[in-house]
This record gives structure tokens, sequence and C-alpha cells, in this order.
């Protein structure tokens, strides 16, 4: 039985404000570019529901209700509208509301819980009705454009209990006590608040104000049994944190919770036949800048073409490389006792540094997260050189000469697909040392491409981003370039990939010897970097040569690093969530 419900929204014509109003992006509903097809036949995989252990199983509901909307305040003052999941479906119940800001199209979702306990248990059912409710704040006084007047309650959970969701009405009267279901405390962990959903003030969240959050686990990890209900968190100013999400997510006070996969099955993650599918219908299509000299390749491309192994202590005597990298250290760290460079013959060094974008390959590493309610699909890229970087100061654009300049680079894209239907919900774009992650309503798809995502690799340091054009890294017009653009120069991901790696699957996936070489992919390159500033410094007028140098020494390690990075595995995101 396929439990999971698809976007829809019932509106009542009694709610519009104003039919004058301009429509706002909420009130059209996000889906993919193509239907989310059949999936090939596995366990649990996109199954509708997940046992999560104790008792309890949960499905995903994307269609709602609107109960409360707002028109001004939060994100771009486009104001926040509220939901009730429905329907929902038999024996499950309602765990919270779902909001989110209205300058986005709608496309979400919350978990219902459904109690599967039989007979009695010391421990008690899985879900229990809440003994009564707290108002946590009204619009009732407040002063702005609004359909109705909003109040928010908080569950009062049972002894042994917690509540993950607030109830929404429209209505000054308790909501009823079998409206929603408060879960047992074995089954939950604890949460922080994540971005900013609504506020009354504009553009930003008042720290003597009421604010609304997204929420999320603490713990994240592939590893981590801690699950997101999808719900948000509703805090005044007598409990307020700071006034934005950093602030309260460093909050131990919650009043909610996040639920907790309690069970050892993963039989929710996909197979490996599966994984393929998922693969062919999301793999991300990569744009090259057009003026990009320094392409993709495969890692045995690499190999074959030169790549050697040095040892410290044994300069004079590098040796080539296996085609699977057979004869690289395994494990241990990152002690500088190993590393790769480009071949010795400088035509053969030119070549290898340019790569070759028709024999790359893509490297895929496939992770439960979220207590297995999600499945990750890293997909990495490895450029055998990353070129110079460049700035822009004021109305001047600089290269950085050799700053910026290593062997061996390693980028990544992420496609997170939830795991009771195999939809795409959203999409990490690593950007040097940090990155993005866009809901799959705020992406761009391949034209004809079905729900192929579009991403775009800067010129020379190859960070990913959603949209074309420059990302100006800095402030003031002062800042570090990453230009996007498309070309005829873009790589297929799923066109030729391996999965290197899918721990939950044991040994049906069988790791490349590479990916278990701890050291560094490119050699230390020798240049003073005070001597560098001072020759860009030449070109730049006197008043914008402090100013670039307060942009150089703000610029993340990846950037100013002069030696090769380490590979996938040693990444904090390869075990941990994305940044």
């Amino acid at each position: 039985m396929n439990l999971y419900m698809g976007n829809c929204l019932t509106v009542s014509s009694a709610s519009d404000v104003s039919k004058k109003r301009k429509a706002l992006p909420i009130e059209s509903l996000f889906k993919l570019p193509a239907p989310v097809p059949i999936w090939p036949p596995g366990e649990g995989f996109a199954g509708g529901a997940i046992d999560l252990g104790g008792g309890l199983e949960v499905c995903q509901i994307s269609s709602f209700i609107k109960v409360w909307a707002t028109f001004e305040g939060g994100p771009d003052n486009h104001g926040a509208t509220f939901f009730e999941p429905s329907p929902v479906p038999e024996q499950f119940c309602m765990l919270g509301c779902y909001s989110q800001p209205n300058n986005k199209p709608l496309f979400g979702w919350v978990l219902a819980g459904k109690d599967n306990t039989n007979g009695p248990l010391s421990l008690g059912g899985a879900l229990k009705k809440p003994i009564d409710y707290t108002l946590v704040w009204s619009s009732e006084s407040l002063k702005i454009k609004q359909d109705k007047v909003g109040y928010f309650w908080l569950p009062t959970p049972p002894d042994g209990y917690k509540a993950v969701g607030h109830v929404i009405t429209n209505s000054p009267e308790k909501p009823s006590l079998d409206k929603i279901r408060c879960v047992r405390s074995d089954l939950t962990d604890s949460c922080e608040a994540d971005s900013w959903i609504w506020g009354p003030d504009d553009k930003e969240a008042n720290p003597n104000g009421f604010n609304v959050y997204s929420l999320q686990p603490n713990d994240r990890g592939a590893g981590a049994p801690a699950v997101s209900v999808g719900t948000f968190v509703a805090q005044n100013n007598n409990n307020n944190n700071g006034g934005d999400a950093a602030a309260a997510a460093a909050s131990s006070s919650l009043p909610l919770a996040c639920l907790k996969n309690i069970s050892s099955n993963l039989s929710s993650m996909p197979n490996l036949a599966q994984v393929d599918a998922l693969v062919q219908s999301y793999s991300p299509w990569v744009y090259l800048h057009p003026d990009e000299q320094y392409l993709p390749s495969s890692v045995s491309w690499f190999f074959q073409n030169g790549a050697l192994l040095y040892q410290q202590g044994e300069e004079s005597k590098p040796v080539n490389i296996d085609p699977t990298g057979s004869n690289l250290p395994q494990g241990g760290s990152n002690d500088g006792a190993y590393w790769l460079d480009l071949p010795l013959d400088a035509k053969a060094k030119e070549t290898v540094k340019k790569g070759d974008l028709q024999d790359s390959m893509t490297y895929m590493h496939i992770k439960p997260i979220l207590g297995a309610t999600f499945t990750d699909i890293a997909v990495w890229i490895f450029y055998p050189f990353n070129g110079p970087a460049k700035a822009k100061v004021e109305f001047i654009n600089i290269s950085l000469g050799k700053i910026g300049q290593h062997v061996g680079d390693w980028e990544h894209v992420t496609l997170r697909v939830s795991n009771f239907n195999g939809e795409l919900m959203s999409v990490f774009f690593s950007e040097h040392s940090s990155g993005t992650w866009m809901k799959a309503s705020e992406l761009e798809f391949q034209n004809g491409g079905g729900n192929h995502v579009v991403c775009y690799a800067s010129l020379h340091g190859h960070a990913f981003y959603p949209k074309p054009g420059l990302v100006l890294q800095g402030s003031g017009g002062i800042g570090l370039r990453n230009d996007t653009a498309k070309s005829k120069m873009v790589l297929d991901t799923g066109a030729r990939y391996l999965v290197v790696a899918a721990e939950y699957l044991g040994s049906a996936v069988v790791e490349p010897p590479w990916l278990n070489y701890c050291r560094e992919w490119g050699p230390k390159i020798s240049y003073d970097l005070a001597t560098e500033i001072k020759e860009i410094e030449k070109l730049l007028p006197g008043k914008l040569k402090s100013a670039f140098e307060k942009l150089v020494k703000s610029l993340p390690n990846e950037v100013l690093r002069e030696e090769g990075p380490t590979g996938p595995k040693m990444k904090k995101n390869w075990n941990g969530d994305e940044v």
C-alpha cells in the first residue's frame, strides 16, 4: 500500500484576503518536470511507510489544507502560510503542522505516525494524545496583512512522551485533544532550529519578537538515528535565542523533539538496481565555463597518463600508479609521508593538467541519512588540476597568479531522495569549503532531460552553483570571482559512473583501492604568498591595495592551500551531513 501523498493544496474562497492581491509563489504547487518512475523491485524502498521500531510506523504527507496565512513579514517580506497535512491515511495520526515562507512555490512534507504496538507493553504505546495545550502566540493584536487570526498551540505531552510539532488554528478555542499525537520519549531525539520561516518583522528575525523556524535533528550523520518530522518550532520573546536560526539552534531547551529510528533494519534503503534507477532519473548535468582549461577526468585516466606517487625521503624515486590505485598506501592518516603529482615530462604534465572530459567518470557514495528515511547520493568528480583564482577589486578584475593552483581537485554535489517514495527533495552544491542546500523547487532542470538537475562549475575553481553568473565571495564589490556559464562542455554525471561506496549494502559494493588512500592528491607547491600579493598589488591603485590584502586574508584555506586535497573519504561529509 503506497501511503505517500503528493503535493496538493485546498483553499476555500472565504480565506482570500483580497482578490486584487498579487499571486504569491506559494500559491503554485511545485512538481518535478517528469513523473517519478516506478522503481525496480526491492525490500522497503519507496514503499510509502517506514517502520522506525518500538511500534512506530511513519508515512510522509505533502498534501495540505491551509489554516492561516500572513502576507507580510518573513523572507522577502512575503509572509508565510501554515498548513495541516490532509488527508491523513487511515490509522495514521497527525504529528504536527507544516509551514513555509510565501516566497517559494509550495513544496514540503510532514510525517504522520501510526501506533503498531500490540498488547500491553511496559513502555506504553508509541503514540498518545496530549493532555492539554498551551497557547504560544496569536496574531490577534498584530497589525499585519493576514487572511484570519492565527493561533499557535504547543501540545502538553503525557509523562514519558514528547511533542514533535505544533497545532495551528484560526480559532481561539483550544484544539481537540484528538487532533495530534505525542511520541514516546525513547522514540524521539533532540533537534535544533534551522532556517527562519517567518516573523512579523521583514527581512530578518527580531530577537525581541515572535519567530518560526524549521527544525532539523542535532545529529545528522550517516549512522545517526534521528529522523526529521518536517514540522517547525514557534518561539516568542519569552524564549528567544538571539533572534536568528544560528542562535536558536544552540538552544538545548526547544519545546519540540524529532523522531528516532531505533530499528536496526535498513530495508528502507535502495538496493543497487534502485540506486541505478535513481541515478538515471536525477543525475546532474554539470556545465563547465566556456573558458575552462582544466577539465575533469576519471581517476584511472589520471593514473594511466603518468601521475606519480612520491614518498617522503625517496623524492628522487617516484613510482607510477596502477590504474585502480592498488599500489597506493592504504589507510593511515594524512601524515605527509606520501603525495601524488603530475608527470615529470613537461608535455605530459600539461596534457594531464587539462584533463579529459570524454574519459571522465563520476563516483557515487550512497548513504542513509536522517535515520534512513532519506538516501544521500554524493556525486564526486575528479579534476587533475585546479586553476588559478581570480578576484574582483571594485572595477578591476585580476588573476591571483599562483594563488589557488593545486594538483588534484575533488568536488561533489549531493542528491537527497525520500525513501518513502523515491522523490528528489533537495540538492547540496559544494562551494569551496562550504556549500548550499537547495530544495528541488528552487532548482534548474535540464531541458528535455526529465528530472536531471543542472549544476554550474565555476571557472578554474570548480565550485558548484545552482545558477549561472558571477558569485562574488567577499563584500563591498571586492571578492573572489566564481564565474559560471553554460557552454558546449557539459558532463552528464550519470553517463559513466561507479558506485564506490555504500556501506549499508555490505560486500555488494567493493571500494576501489584509491578510495582508501588517505594522503594528498597533489604536492605542496612552493610559493611565497606575500610575494604573490605584492606582484598583484602593482596592478592596483593605491586605495585598493589594502582592500585587496584584506580580501586575500579572508579567503578560505581551500583557495589558499598550496597542496593537493585529500580524497572523498577523508572529508567530514563522508560520514556526516553536508555543512
